[in-house]
């Protein structure tokens, strides 16, 4: 699935976020602690979140769990303007508790709600896995996809709903009743 000129974009800057954020100078993983002191700031951040959402996102990071991956793979062709409301993601994305109370004062912006589906699709966008359907790719790219470094999530996590029917179905149906047609 293609994915939009919005999030083709973001994402490196999302991705370079996390990496910078991960190791010190010394080669240590400081993730937890420097996305603990990120969390803090989340004041200040609220001022970037329009203009930035990549780099706040990270707050997040960790923090989301993806129900429907079709809903989410939909969610990347779209662009900046045509995101649906946070609201109407509530099947297909679950907030962990510290995300969920975190999210209350980023909705209560007047950006919130667009900043939350961002969020949530830039951290989808790096859970998943890279593969070349996934990923927009020219005819100079001949390396394989470098390994990501360990982070604190569980890849396979999704991998239970990819050929279940019943989850399918349900994402089919979210993604008509968002308006979109029904793939058969």
């Amino acid at each position: 699935m293609s994915q939009s000129e919005f999030f083709r974009t973001l994402r490196p800057s999302y991705q370079a976020e996390l990496d910078d954020l991960t190791f010190d100078s010394e080669g240590r993983n400081v993730l937890k602690k420097r996305l603990q002191e990120k969390r803090s700031q989340v004041a200040f951040l609220r001022q970037m979140m329009e203009l930035s959402p990549e780099m706040v996102a990270v707050v997040f990071h960790g923090g989301f769990h993806f129900e429907l991956p079709a809903v989410m793979e939909q969610l990347l062709t779209l662009e900046s303007d045509e995101l649906p409301d946070w609201h109407s993601l509530a099947d297909a994305v679950q907030l962990t508790p510290w995300a969920r109370e975190l999210a209350d004062g980023f909705l209560q912006e007047p950006q919130g709600d667009w900043f939350m589906t961002v969020a949530a699709a830039l951290e989808y966008q790096f859970q998943r896995p890279a593969t070349p359907a996934h990923e927009a790719s020219t005819p100079d790219d001949k390396a394989p996809a470098a390994p990501r470094r360990g982070h604190d999530f569980d890849h396979n996590k999704d991998d239970d709903h990819d050929h279940d029917p019943d989850h399918d179905e349900h994402s089919a149906q979210w993604l008509e009743e968002q308006g979109f047609d029904r793939k058969e």
